[in-house]
């Protein structure tokens, strides 16, 4: 068949149409898929990638916060920010950057020494290492802060010749400033530089994962590092600020800046009374200086070097009073750091003695270690408890005599262990509350350490296991939950001792007051509980904490603990032996007090040191307030601590009243032009408080 050209023709034109059209087709749908996608990025994606290419070409510099402040329960600024104007340099990207910047450093070093403060000078090494050209402390980026502190010479010249200098900017600032008057100083804390802490403070170590620009820590920011500063760090810090440049791609600023003002951290309005702190405090000295002097030879205590006191509300919690004597001006602070020099003067002193272990300034470890820290055994002070749990416990009852012939004697035939009371006194027939009034250790061990001992288990429980629940309900070994950083348990010694000697012996020596060593916090909160019959109550340190315009963020709620119910005869008990136990010190008080001294006895290097501990609470029918004095090396704590707590509630009876109302005349004598008063009225005995005596009588161990 031949082939027919013309039928050819046709279907040649016939594939080439349908070529034709399918080509077409195909461009069509491209060209639509196209406009989609176009669309896409032009309505969906397209603020995201705005936002994206801004970014890119925008750069922020962080502003830092502006800290908020710590006022006093009246409204007295403790800690309190202010403004300052700091100069900072930013590196230009580019070949030749550090010989600009050398440039920059002579004109910076002839300015600041024209028109500076002589007492802030810098020289051009000092302008140099801030300026951190080999990057060792920050990326190019970041902004260097050159000087702080600026005059207002230097202000006006930089101000008025910005356009001279390439990079460099005039900035406002926050800096912390504490009241000379040294206020609670290490309950408040202090502060450091982030770029110090951030490594080896878990807490901060986190917060260099903060993406949130406003809420990013900065290098060169001071941060909370201890007390109340460190505590609400995220409540007092605030929100960065930001300045926000546009650049180009070589980093250099190509437009106007904008800036985000930071955000004012809210403010901490504490249950601290400055009248009442700052008289704990004067009493502490002035009674350590007057004990280690004293002629009198049962209140000489030439060791004592420091002394501890908390004062608590009984129904509160809120701590009006917390003193760690010797303290220091927080102001060496400044700056975020400290100078060798004055970490070797105030080392001893920084940290919180009250929840924590402090010595006395003593040159070298050896001296240090024939004195006692601030955590001591509480002594005597513990007998109302140890009667209380020999009465819950069914081991006695109120109207039980023990004959105290002034001997209790324990262990093995050839090998007994003695107890005596103070001075090797007999006491005849007692009960548990003359046990307490006396100071009797012949009753304690007998009637409550052996006989809870020889009773032996009960519920699965051992008996060093039932007294060691007792401590932890009454807060002796456990955390106060203050929430204070670093506070510590205190230190749990009567498992030891029923482990390498005996129960027997655990719990004998437990029931004077030995085997267990505790702080000041955990004394008073201790008191506390025994004048409110058995709430244990969270020590508070914050009253209000409202925002930079005064709108209350959180107000103060008391916290129960824990409550133990025990029966009101027993209660009773206990408190008229309070009532009549004998101190030196409350002769003219015009109120009536439940009060227990101790002197607790501890081995340290070769000698046996003596320590004065001392609480008590008032009114007795009503408590308002409970107080906790610890002074190591005091001696007898009728003499080296009782004193002192009297002053505490005389401060807090004129700033408060004890009655309800504040005792203005009161008030006028201790806090008006003649403040402070004598820390130590009377010498009269520590037990029998006879007139006239200096020798002390009953047991304080």
């Amino acid at each position: 068949m031949q082939d027919d050209p013309q039928k050819r023709e046709i279907d040649n034109r016939r594939n080439f149409s349908f070529r034709l059209n399918f080509f077409f087709f195909i461009t069509f749908a491209l060209f639509s898929l196209l406009i989609v996608r176009l669309a896409v990025l032009q309505f969906v994606e397209g603020p995201t990638l705005s936002a994206e290419g801004l970014r890119k070409s925008t750069r922020n510099d962080a502003i830092a916060p502006i800290r908020g402040n710590i006022y006093d329960s009246t409204g007295y600024p403790i800690a309190y920010s202010t403004s300052t104007q700091s100069l900072y340099y930013s590196i230009q990207p580019g070949k030749g950057f550090d010989v600009k910047a050398e440039e920059t450093a002579k004109q910076l070093e002839a300015i600041f020494k024209e028109l500076g403060d002589p007492e802030n000078a810098m020289t051009f090494d000092d302008i140099i290492w801030q300026m951190d050209l080999g990057f060792t402390r920050n990326i190019i980026s970041t902004p260097r802060r050159i000087k702080s502190g600026l005059t207002k010479k230097e202000v006006a010249y930089f101000m008025e010749n910005r356009t001279t200098f390439t990079g460099v900017d005039i900035m406002e600032e926050s800096v912390r400033n504490y009241d000379t008057s040294s206020i609670a100083v290490q309950l408040v804390g202090y502060l450091k530089k982030y770029k110090g802490v951030r490594v080896n403070n878990e807490f901060y170590t986190k917060k260099m994962e903060e993406k949130d620009p406003q809420l990013k820590y900065l290098e060169e920011e001071e941060v909370g590092l201890d007390g109340l500063e460190f505590m609400y760090q995220d409540v007092l810090r605030g929100k960065n600020g930001l300045k926000s440049y546009p650049v180009n791609n070589q980093e250099q600023i190509i437009g106007p800046m904008q800036i985000t003002n930071p955000e004012k951290g809210s403010d901490l309005f504490l249950t601290i009374n400055k009248n009442v702190q700052l008289h704990t405090e004067k009493s502490i000295m002035s009674h350590l200086e007057k004990i280690r002097k004293s002629p009198n030879k049962y209140e000489r205590a030439p060791y004592a070097q420091t002394g501890f006191a908390v004062a608590m509300e009984v129904d509160t919690g809120k701590v009006v009073a917390m003193a760690s004597m010797p303290d220091y001006d927080p102001n060496i602070w400044a700056g975020g750091r400290i100078s060798p020099e004055d970490y070797e003067n105030f080392g001893n002193v920084l940290p919180n003695g009250t929840i924590r272990t402090v010595y006395g300034p003593y040159e070298t470890k050896a001296e240090r270690d024939q004195h006692p820290s601030s955590i001591l055994p509480p002594g005597s002070t513990l007998k109302p408890l140890s009667v209380l749990i020999g009465l819950n416990e069914g081991l006695f009852t109120p109207s039980t005599v023990f004959n105290d012939n002034g001997l209790f004697t324990y262990g093995k035939k050839g090998y007994e262990t003695y107890i005596r009371n103070s001075q090797n006194k007999s006491f005849g027939p007692i009960d548990g509350a003359k046990a307490i009034t006396h100071s009797s250790n012949t009753f304690m061990a007998a009637m409550i350490g052996d006989k809870l001992f020889r009773r032996g288990t009960v519920d699965g429980k051992s008996s060093v296991e039932i007294w060691d629940d007792y401590m932890k309900q009454f807060g002796l070994g456990v955390s106060t939950e203050s929430g204070l950083p670093n506070e510590i348990r205190g230190v749990i010694e009567y498992f030891h001792e029923a482990e390498v000697g005996s129960p027997q012996s655990a719990l004998i020596q437990a029931s004077f007051g030995q085997q267990g060593r505790y702080t000041a916090l955990q004394l008073v909160q201790y008191t506390a509980m025994l004048a409110n019959r058995g709430n244990r109550m969270k020590p508070q340190f914050v009253n209000e904490i409202k925002d930079s315009d005064g709108n209350l963020v959180e107000g103060y709620t008391p916290v129960i603990l824990n409550s133990i119910d025990i029966p009101e005869a027993y209660w009773k008990e206990i408190e008229t032996g309070m009532d009549k136990v004998s101190v030196q010190g409350f002769e003219d008080f015009g109120h009536d007090f439940r009060r227990k001294t101790g002197t607790s006895e501890q081995d340290v290097s070769k000698r046996r040191a003596e320590n004065a501990v001392f609480i008590a609470y008032a009114p007795a029918d009503n408590p308002k307030l409970a107080v906790a004095v610890v002074i190591p090396d005091g001696g007898f704590g009728g003499y080296g601590a009782a004193p002192i707590a009297r002053q505490i509630f005389d401060a807090y009876d004129a700033e408060f009243g004890l009655a309800g109302t504040p005792n203005k005349a009161l008030a006028a004598k201790l806090f008006g032009a003649a403040a402070g008063g004598n820390a130590a009225t009377g010498t009269d005995g520590e037990e029998t408080n006879v007139a006239g005596t200096d020798q002390p009588a009953g047991n304080e161990q």
